[in-house]
C-alpha cells in the first residue's frame, strides 16, 4: 500500500469481527470508512467504488446497493466495544478519531445522517459528503462541490485530503408529522412518481403499534435536513421523478437533468402561474400557517395570496445550490428580528415563491425570495375542501399528497429534533451559529432545547429516527433513491 493512504487505512480485525489481528506500524491519523450508492451519477457511483477500494482496504468500502449503513455502524461499533475491553488501544483511537465519507445524491446522504442520528453512538463520527446527485444541496452546503466529482485516482486522493484537513460542523435535524381523520372513501397515503412501491421513504404511514398512531385518523412522519417545500416545486419536481423513472437512460448527467427541470417548468405553466393555476391552490387558500418562534407561543404567519410555493429552509442551498433566504441587510434584519441562516440554531427559513419567474431571482445577485419568517415550529392547518390534493417534497424527494374533502383536521407540524456532526471545507457557505468567526448572533431567538410544552405531537417528536424515518425498506431498490 502506498504511504499516504496509510493515513486513511483501517485494519481488517477491526472491520470484520472475529478476523486475524494484524500489526499496524503506526495509527491512522484519519481513519475513515466509505458509503457509496452505486447506482447514483449514472456509472459514476460503481467508478468510484472501485477507485476508493483500490487505495483503500477494500473492507472500509460498502456499496449500499448490497449492505445497508445500519448494519455496517452497528456491527463495527460492536466489535469498537469488544476490542477495547480487551485493550486494544488502536480500536480506541479509530474510533475516537473516524470519519464517514457517503457518495450519493442529497436522498443517500440523509439516509445516512438519519441513521447516525437514531444509532445514537457514544462517539458519532462526522460526515462528508461527495456529491453524485442532481441537487446536490448537502455537499454544496458544507464546502464539497455540487458537480459530480472525477473518480480517478488523483481525484479521490485529493479528496481525501481535503477530508482529513476538514472541521466539524453541527446540522439541525427536523421532524415532519402529518395527520388527518381516516377517509370514508379511498385512501389518503402519500403517492410517489409513478407509485413505484417503497419509492417514497422519506415520509411514511406510521405503525398501529407506534405512540404517535391515534384511532380514527391516518398519522404519518418524516424527517429532513435541508428542506421541507409545499406547492409549485414540489410539483415540478414530482414530474421530474415521475419522467425520470419512466426514461432513466435519458437522465444519466447533471446537465441534462437541470434542463429538464427548465422544460417541465414551462410546460407545467409555471412562469405564467397566475394564468395557468387557480388561485385555490395557493398556500393561503390551502391552508393556514402558524409558527413558533418562542417556546410554548404559537402565532399566525401571513401569507400573501399570491405565493404559490414555501420552502422551510435549514441549509443556505436550494434546488442545486440557490440560496433563497440570502442574507437580510442589518435594517431588515432588526425591523424584521431576524437573523442569518445557520445550520445548527434550531431555526427553518420560511421562503415563498410566487411563480417560476420569482425563482429565477435566486440567480442574481443577492437575490432571494419572500422572507416570511424564522421559526423552531411550523404549522399547517388545512383549510377543509381546499383541494383534494396537493404536491410536497423532503430533501429532493417528492410526493403527491391527497388530501380529504370533508375533513378540516389536516395538520402538519414541523419541530426540531436534535443534531449530527457534519465535515465541512474552511471555506464553505453554511455557517454555525458557534463559530466565533461568524457574525454575532445577538438577535438570535431560537433554543435548541425549547421546553415546549407537552402536545399530542411532543412524544413522536422525542422519539423520531431513522428507525422510523429515515431506514430504507430492506426490499428497497436504491435506484429509486437520489
Amino acid at each position: 500500500m502506498s504511504l499516504p493512504l496509510r493515513d486513511f487505512y483501517i485494519p481488517d480485525y477491526i472491520l470484520v469481527p472475529d478476523s486475524e489481528k494484524e500489526d499496524v506500524s503506526e495509527e491512522p491519523t484519519c481513519p475513515v470508512i466509505v458509503f457509496v450508492n452505486s447506482r447514483s451519477g449514472g456509472q459514476l457511483g460503481g467508478d468510484l467504488i472501485k477507485t476508493y477500494r483500490e487505495l483503500l482496504n477494500r473492507v472500509q468500502v460498502f456499496d449500499l446497493g448490497e449492505e445497508v449503513p445500519e448494519k455496517v455502524l452497528q456491527r463495527l461499533y460492536a466489535n469498537f466495544e469488544k476490542l477495547k475491553s480487551e485493550g486494544d488501544k488502536l480500536a480506541e483511537h479509530i474510533e475516537r478519531t473516524l470519519r464517514v465519507i457517503v457518495a450519493g445524491g442529497d436522498g443517500t446522504a440523509g439516509w445516512l445522517l438519519g441513521v447516525v442520528c437514531d444509532l445514537k453512538l457514544a462517539q458519532p463520527p462526522p460526515i462528508a459528503t461527495v456529491p453524485l446527485g442532481t441537487g446536490n444541496n448537502l455537499p454544496f452546503s458544507f464546502g464539497w462541490g455540487k458537480k459530480n466529482p472525477g473518480t480517478d485516482h488523483q481525484s479521490v486522493k485529493f479528496f481525501l485530503d481535503e477530508v482529513k484537513k476538514a472541521k466539524e460542523m453541527k446540522i439541525d435535524s427536523w421532524h415532519i408529522v402529518m395527520r388527518m381523520r381516516t377517509p370514508k372513501e379511498g385512501t389518503c397515503d402519500p403517492i410517489a412518481p409513478l407509485e413505484l412501491p417503497h419509492s417514497l421513504h422519506a415520509f411514511q404511514r406510521v405503525s398501529s403499534l407506534d405512540s404517535l398512531n391515534v384511532e380514527g385518523y391516518h398519522t404519518f412522519r418524516g424527517g429532513f435536513w435541508n428542506y421541507f417545500s409545499m406547492g409549485m416545486d414540489a410539483q415540478i419536481s414530482y414530474a421530474f421523478h415521475s419522467e425520470r423513472k419512466l426514461h432513466p437512460e435519458k437522465f444519466k448527467n447533471q446537465i441534462i437533468n437541470q434542463t429538464t427541470y427548465a422544460r417541465l417548468g414551462a410546460t407545467q405553466g409555471w412562469f405564467l402561474a397566475s394564468l395557468f393555476h387557480p388561485s385555490s391552490r395557493n398556500i393561503a387558500q390551502l391552508a393556514n400557517v402558524k409558527i413558533m418562534k418562542r417556546p410554548g407561543h404559537w402565532e399566525n404567519l401571513h401569507i400573501p395570496h399570491s405565493i404559490r410555493s414555501i420552502v422551510c429552509l435549514n441549509l443556505p442551498s436550494f434546488s442545486g445550490g440557490l440560496n433563497p433566504w440570502g442574507t437580510p441587510n442589518q435594517k431588515k434584519a432588526t425591523e424584521r428580528d431576524l437573523t442569518r441562516p445557520y445550520v445548527d440554531d434550531g431555526l427553518l427559513e420560511v421562503v415563498g415563491f410566487r411563480d417560476a419567474w420569482h425563482g429565477l431571482v435566486l440567480l442574481a445577485p443577492n437575490g432571494h425570495g419572500t422572507r416570511l419568517a424564522q421559526a423552531h415550529r411550523i404549522r399547517f392547518e388545512f383549510h377543509k375542501g381546499a383541494a383534494d390534493h396537493t404536491f410536497m417534497r423532503i430533501d429532493g424527494e417528492p410526493w403527491k399528497q391527497p388530501l380529504p374533502v370533508d375533513d378540516d383536521t389536516v395538520v402538519v407540524e414541523i419541530s426540531h429534533l436534535g443534531q449530527v456532526n457534519m465535515l465541512a471545507t474552511r471555506d464553505c457557505i453554511s455557517k454555525s451559529i458557534n463559530d466565533p468567526s461568524t457574525p454575532s448572533a445577538a438577535s438570535h431567538h431560537g433554543d435548541e432545547d425549547s421546553g415546549d410544552s407537552e402536545d399530542e405531537w411532543e412524544g413522536g417528536r422525542k422519539k423520531f429516527g431513522a428507525a422510523e424515518t429515515f431506514k430504507l425498506p430492506e426490499d428497497i431498490d436504491i435506484a429509486h433513491l437520489s
